[in-house]
């Protein structure tokens, strides 16, 4: 298994495709290896490099608060590793707020960026969601959170489909089988750094083009947080799902996909 030292800790990283660097930085909860069903698509143009945060995956999982400017500078020790700068960046949920510290500090090592269901800062009910978060994986069984999980990222549309709900019991009880689940002082310390992200006054400092992407419907991070960290970006775009939520990226999955592509080409 590809695992390297950085920034103090284990860290384990995949790499698929070949063309320019594409990073790849995952939401709280989960592994890298949820990237699959866009780097199904994206391998064909980029170099995808698929990492495990800490605290999730094969990557280690100190048992202390995490933040996103650490987390940032464990992507950035992955990147000196790999001898690479001028990389492209995609970011989904928590895996934006460390996009965006990454791109804060480390400026030159960023060439792009895709912000997925981001927020430059918590509010009240931000925070309860993460704290909430962490009192359901310490109380319930797998199966069980993963439905937890499921009814905040997924839309009613979802919900409402019988082939995707199916898919979503069979997840479940996929989660129940897992044999490398992430462990409670692993969510402890990412729902920290998601709870503590606040660089709202440093978005401005970003030059890389961003592209904002959010669902309409999110309840989990909802719109208002997308549209704030895509003002404060000098010229970030932005592009809304409508009746998704905070999985717009797989309940649009091929369009999403395409989006990307497409996108990343013109800022090549």
């Amino acid at each position: 298994m590809p695992v390297i030292k950085s920034n103090g800790i284990n860290i384990y990283y995949e790499e698929r495709g070949q063309g320019a660097p594409l990073l790849l930085i995952m939401g709280i909860t989960a592994p890298g290896s949820v990237w699959e069903k866009h780097v199904a698509a994206w391998e064909k143009h980029f170099r995808c490099i698929l990492v495990d945060n800490r605290g999730v995956g094969f990557s280690d999982k100190p048992a202390e608060p995490y933040s996103t400017a650490q987390m940032a500078d464990d992507c950035a020790g992955l990147l000196d590793y790999l001898q690479l700068s001028d990389v492209h960046v995609v970011g989904v949920s928590m895996g934006s707020t460390i996009a965006q510290q990454l791109a804060i500090r480390h400026p030159k090592m960023v060439k792009s960026i895709v912000l997925m269901c981001p927020w430059a800062r918590c509010d009240n009910t931000a925070k309860a969601v993460f704290e909430h978060m962490v009192d359901c994986k310490a109380r319930f069984r797998p199966e069980e959170f993963s439905r937890f999980i499921q009814l905040l990222i997924f839309s009613k549309r979802t919900w409402d489909d019988d082939q995707a709900y199916q898919a979503m019991l069979e997840d479940r009880q996929n989660a129940a089988q897992d044999t490398n689940p992430q462990p409670l002082i692993g969510l402890e310390g990412q729902a920290a750094a998601c709870v503590n992200h606040a660089v709202l006054d440093q978005l401005p400092s970003i030059t890389a083009p961003v592209l904002v992407v959010g669902g309409e419907e999110d309840i989990f991070t909802p719109v208002w947080m997308a549209e704030e960290v895509a003002r404060a970006i000098p010229n970030a775009e932005i592009h809304l799902y409508e009746k998704s939520g905070h999985a717009f990226h797989w309940e649009n999955l091929n369009d999403f996909n395409e989006r990307v592509i497409n996108w990343l080409r013109r800022h090549a």
